[in-house]
């Protein structure tokens, strides 16, 4: 997921469950949405407009799976499951996937055939469409150097040998690669369409075409109402109940929570506060999000005392011992937010031997605890080793209306518990426009800034990347060699090897405890009131977080 301030008004590509706070919602009694004509309408209210429909330049794909499918889709657990392609082949060496096209239409009726989809790799990751998520093509045959601007569009591992044939060609062994193909990003796009619209194109939901499961009507780029409606082109049509998903944009929680107590939405998403007086209540439910919340520190900072506690370990890991992670969640946030064991979100991936949680893995003692006492230790010696005794250092974080208002509570819970517990360290504050935020970070022009990130695929990589040397999202220009060399393992000698693999990212996440690359802080879970007649929805913490292809009004 795209990294953001925690103040995040994206995803992060983290997807519409945040750019699109996405509330269910139906017609008719409590038990019952039927009204004439719409018994199988979901109407969803959004936190914000939908800001694009391009799977190109898009900034967050969590709902965008409903209208474009790829090879694969997502289903429960994060699983790849039946999408575009009927069959897959793999090499022996696992760098070459050879997809077979199974009988689909466009939304329009025309065939989808594979040069659809050489097209829209090719589309996307062209420097000039100005991906942000270009760097999920890395791995797959010349992509980095396409990106960079040193190969043609056109050279990409991607070939259509006949109109039922994708073969792509990898660098190395991905060991997640169906998983990553289900996401949005890879879908096809139709060439003929794409140059009939040209600048019209993904403007308006007439000037598009859809692969999914449903078709976006409606939408006329900054509207505040918009459908999802029932593609009756998809292959798999029969196995989609809803008519219509009905979208519109309701920011204001008491709001919402007063249409579902009206019996006019099925799910309403709650604040902070309303959490605490509703979280006993029958209808309460949590959706975990893989959204870690974690402090990242300027190891390249200009100014040179900063430079030296900042990049001293023991300062660190003083910084992370300091807070008490429950206390933060359970009082300060009461919002059913999840203690981190690591970088990597609990509930995304399994031990392919065990079957535990990455989550178990990846624990480190002494690095997350609360432990004033041992804080207070490494902060000393942290002082002894670098002779400052005493610093201020500036805590950056985006602030705009309409984000999560967590941030406020958050960066000043920081800024009391580490003044309180480590003598002679005085944190100042610097709330800014998310947009600024993300600016100054990318510049390096911060000292410590809370941030975040969002798994794009069930993979404890699609964390552990970010900090690694050299990485687009790497702001704090963290560099620890042995990091480095375990995740070049992981993507390397042992990508084709799933229990060494896992050893190799287990290690890297613990040494990056014990380091304290970054500090985590907390994951997000959110919480809702759901009506009990919404049925089959599935929803995963990463990637196309909502699925509404079997979802239905009972």
């Amino acid at each position: 997921m795209k990294i953001a301030n925690k103040s995040f008004s994206r995803v992060i590509g983290i997807g519409f469950l945040i750019t699109l706070t996405i509330i269910l919602t139906a017609c008719g009694a409590k038990n019952s949405s039927k009204t004439a004509g719409s018994a199988q309408t979901l109407r969803l209210a959004a936190a914000a407009q939908l800001n694009t429909i391009d799977i190109s330049t898009s900034s967050g794909y969590g709902q965008t799976g409903n209208v474009y499918e790829s090879f694969y889709r997502l289903g429960k657990n994060g699983k790849p499951t039946a999408g575009l392609a009927k069959a897959t082949k793999v090499s022996a060496d696992g760098k070459t996937y050879t997809f077979t096209l199974r009988n689909a239409k466009w939304s329009n009726g025309d065939p989808i055939v594979a040069q659809d989809f050489v097209y829209s790799w090719h589309r996307t990751i062209n420097p000039a469409t100005k991906s942000e998520y270009a760097y999920l093509f890395e791995g797959i045959k010349n992509a980095k150097a396409i990106s960079e601007g040193k190969l043609a569009p056109d050279q990409l591992g991607i070939s259509a040998p006949d109109q039922k044939t994708v073969v792509v060609t990898l660098e190395r062994p991905i060991s997640y690669f169906k998983v990553l193909m289900a996401y949005p990003l890879f879908a096809p796009q139709n060439q003929k369409v794409v140059e009939k619209y040209g600048k019209k194109y993904a403007t308006n939901s007439k000037y598009m075409v859809y692969s999914g499961p449903f078709k976006i009507s409606g939408w006329k780029g900054t509207n505040n109402s918009w459908q999802f409606v029932k593609n009756n082109e998809y292959w798999d049509a029969k196995k989609v109940k809803l008519q219509a998903i009905s979208y519109k944009v309701v920011s204001d929680p008491q709001t919402s929570l007063d249409l579902y107590q009206n019996n006019q939405l099925d799910l309403s998403k709650l604040s902070q506060e309303q959490v605490a007086n509703y979280e006993n209540d029958k209808e309460y439910i949590q959706y975990p999000y893989s959204y870690v919340s974690f402090l990242s520190y300027n190891f390249a900072s200009t100014d040179a005392n900063k430079q030296k506690i900042l990049t001293n370990r023991d300062a660190r890991l003083a910084i992370s011992l300091a807070l008490d992670r429950k206390q933060l969640t359970k009082k300060v946030l009461g919002n059913g937010s999840l203690v981190p064991t690591g970088f990597v979100s609990t509930d995304l991936a399994k031990d392919p031997q065990t079957g535990k949680d990455f989550s178990v893995a990846q624990k480190t003692a002494n690095t997350l605890d609360y432990n004033t006492k041992l804080a207070k230790i490494k902060w000393k010696a942290a002082q002894n080793a670098t002779g400052i005794h005493n610093v201020t250092l500036t805590v950056l974080a985006g602030n705009d209306n309409g984000d999560d208002p967590s941030t406020g509570i958050v960066v000043q819970y920081l800024k009391g518990q580490l003044e309180k517990v480590l003598p002679g360290l005085s944190i100042k504050i610097r709330a800014v426009p998310t947009q600024v935020a993300n600016s100054e970070r990318r510049q390096g022009k911060f000292d410590i800034a809370l941030t975040g990130w969002g798994a794009d695929f069930n993979d404890p990589i699609s964390f552990l990347m970010i900090p690694e040397k050299g990485t687009d999202y790497n702001y704090g220009k963290y560099d620890n060699a042995e990091y480095n060399a375990l995740l070049a393992k992981a993507n390397g000698t042992d990508a084709n090897n799933s229990e060494k693999r896992w050893q190799d990212m287990a290690q890297a996440s613990q040494l990056l405890s014990q380091d304290q690359g970054v500090t985590p802080l907390y994951q997000s879970v959110y919480s809702f009131l759901q009506k009990d007649n919404v049925k089959g929805i599935i929803h995963n913490t990463a990637g196309t977080q909502w699925n509404y292809k079997y979802a239905y009004i009972k």
